[in-house]
């Protein structure tokens, strides 16, 4: 009996012994480090493009040193490595709570124009859908509106522009679709949107065209006519002006009115 006793009682020190033991590595592996020190060791591995590093190396600041300076600016900092590192939603979730906890830093604009950037940086083809589109447009939008002096302001200016070109070839896309298959009211509505919401964007010509195509279909001819000089005003020298003012006069887009003379005039005509 007292054997059995002594042998439990050494498995019992021995359980003991281990478990002081992994606490004792424990306490080992958490060193606590200045501040500064931390922090220029996470700035060394952004500059070594460490990114994945980096962002842990941020959050070793922050976690060791939370009410600091240097924790606000690992927040941030920690929101650009993952930016860097293609994970988008991760940096936006930092940024979000950047924000939410430092509205007033001054480097409240970067954090606001990073963010846009990783909408925008996911912006999709228009053959797909476009909510990064639409995300990245309110994000930059604000950048705008709260900080107009900005150098944020400007460059987020100029995506938004980009944002909104693409948000309209998306809906020239839609439109076509709608025109190729013959549903011409569905395709009307679409280009009039182009016009109507996308005034500045690179496809409003071809839109314009493509309304006076579907309103000579419809047998709608002056409701063409009026459209075709809306397009002759606005884009006097452009190719899809020339289409609509041919088709108008002859039936035929300029384009396909060329390719039918050449073909009539034969091979040596068109040579000559």
């Amino acid at each position: 009996m007292s054997r059995a006793l002594s042998r439990t009682a050494a498995f019992a020190l021995i359980a003991a012994s281990l478990a002081f033991s992994a606490c004792s590595d424990k306490k080992d592996d958490y060193v606590e480090r200045p501040v500064e020190e931390l922090y220029n060791e996470a700035m060394d591995l952004i500059d070594k493009n460490e990114y994945y590093r980096a962002s842990k190396a941020f959050e070793e600041v922050e976690r060791q040193h939370p009410y600091s300076v240097w924790a606000t600016k690992a927040q941030l900092m920690g929101a650009y490595a993952l930016y860097e590192r293609n994970k988008y939603d991760d940096a936006i979730i930092g940024l979000d709570r950047f924000i939410q906890l430092h509205p007033g830093n001054k480097d409240a604009a970067y954090a606001y124009y990073l963010k846009g950037l990783s909408y925008y940086e996911q912006i999709t083809d228009v053959a797909r859908d476009q909510k990064m589109t639409e995300l990245a447009l309110k994000a930059l939008q604000e950048v705008i509106d709260r900080f107009p002096a900005s150098t944020y302001a400007r460059d987020a200016k100029l995506k938004v522009d980009l944002a909104r070109d693409h948000m309209a070839g998306k809906e020239m896309n839609v439109a076509r679709y709608y025109q190729g298959r013959e549903h011409y009211l569905a395709a009307l509505n679409r280009f009039k949107a182009v016009v109507e919401q996308y005034q500045t964007t690179s496809h409003v010509p071809e839109a314009l065209h493509r309304m006076v195509e579907i309103y000579l279909v419809l047998g709608l001819t002056d409701e063409a006519k009026k459209t075709a000089a809306v397009l002759g005003h606005n884009f006097p020298g452009s190719d899809w002006y020339e289409d609509s003012y041919s088709l108008l006069n002859t039936g035929k887009t300029a384009a396909s009115a060329k390719k039918a003379d050449e073909k009539g005039r034969g091979w040596f005509g068109w040579l000559w």
